[in-house]
Formats: C-alpha cells, structure tokens, sequence
C-alpha cells in the first residue's frame, strides 16, 4: 500500500466543562475549585503529573469565573495592575518559573500580582507539577507566600478515566475507534495521561501514513504486541 504524506494538521482540544471526566482520581480537585469562595486566603495551587487535567481543570475554573489565564513566561511583561482588576487569575505551571531567563522579573511580577488579586478580594489559582514547597524560588517574600497557599491535587488516571481520556483524544482528531479499542489500550499502554496523549497521536501519524483506520492491529504493531489482527 502506498504510504500518505502526513501533515500536521491542528488538533482541536475540548477543553470545557462538558469534556471534563470525573473520576475518583480528580473529584475532590474539581469540587475544590468549585468552591473557590472557600478557598483560605484566597488562593490554590493545582498540583499533579504532566497530562493529569491540570490545564483542563483550570479552563473550566476560568470559564466559570471570566478568570485571565497566563503563563510564567508573560509575567514579567504583564500589566499586573489590569489583571488583579479582573479579580480571578489563573497562572498555568508556575513551577516553571525558576528556568525562566528573567526569573527575577518574573517572580517580582507574580508577587505583586498575587498580593493584588487578594487585596481585590479576588482568586488566584496556580497550576503546577509539584507544591510550591519544591519551587525553590528566589524571591523570599514570594516564597513565603507560595508556600502559605493551600494544595489540591489531581492523582493518576484510573481505568476508567484513562479510557474517557483516550476517547476524548481520539475525538479532538475526529478519529472513529472501536470500544473494545479502547479497552484494549489501556490494558497495555503506559499508565498516565500524558501517554494517552502521545499514544493517540502516533497511532494517527501512522494511520495516516499507512491510509487505513486505527485498528487493533495497527495498534499492536506500534506497540510492539504479538497479538494477532482483529
């Protein structure tokens, strides 16, 4: 069969409520967010392993509350003034920060950003792989205040979230797969939600470039499973 040029085309990513599993694993980390109005201080880090629904869960706060989503790396350029006045801010992996070529801007930003969100009776809710008690920020005053913010996390994907991740991968790429596919990943496939991710992408790479649907027995092979076809 010949092989397809495969062009990388945009994948369009779900990221409202609707397109939210809810699972044992991220339940108490939704229902935290939920009841931002009882966050102490007024603040929350978000914490969990690359791919666990961290940005997901984040969009879904902020498209409920009309909140300002950034990264670490728009900090030290931004207008912190006009963002505390949205009242609801959300800064995506903000343990990052320290690698940023201008960290001492950019955690200078933060810090006057998170002390005006408060002071506007506001919200501020941080992303992040690990609690910002492993930060290792520069900023004393900062890190203090990182440090006194209280941790939600978001666990590892079980069976059943996994399986709604893969489905939702494969529908962002607008591929049609079987159930028991499904089923059948995640009975084999490395076990987190960043491996969900990667695992669809190149099971679409190689469907294109083969011209053929993804199917058992593409997936076995790519795998490097001894299982035979469907």
């Amino acid at each position: 069969m010949a092989k397809q040029l495969v062009l990388n085309l945009p994948t369009r990513e779900a990221l409202g409520r609707d397109a939210f599993f809810v699972a044992p694993s991220n339940a108490v980390a939704l229902a935290t967010l939920d009841g931002a109005d009882l966050w102490p201080s007024g603040k929350l880090a978000l914490v969990g392993p690359a791919g666990a629904g961290k940005t997901h869960l984040a969009h879904v706060w902020a498209g409920d509350r009309g909140a300002v989503i950034l990264t670490p790396d728009r900090l030290a350029r931004a207008d912190i003034p006009t963002l505390a006045a949205r009242h609801f801010v959300v800064v995506e992996d903000a343990d990052t920060l320290p690698a940023l070529p201008d960290v001492a801007g950019a955690e200078e930003a933060l810090f006057h950003l998170h002390n005006l969100v408060l002071a506007e009776g506001g919200r501020l809710l941080v992303t992040a792989s690990t609690p910002p008690n492993r930060w290792r920020l520069g900023l004393p005053d900062l890190a203090s205040r990182m440090q006194g913010t209280s941790v939600v996390r978001i666990a590892p994907p079980d069976d059943m979230l996994l399986s709604a991740m893969l489905v939702k991968q494969f529908e962002d790429r607008q591929l049609v797969v079987s159930r028991s596919l499904i089923g059948w990943l995640v009975k084999r496939m490395e076990r987190s939600a960043a491996s969900a991710r990667d695992l669809v992408e190149r099971l679409d790479r190689e469907a294109l470039r083969e011209g053929r649907p993804v199917t058992r027995a593409l997936a076995a092979r790519l795998l490097g499973d001894d299982e035979e076809e469907e």
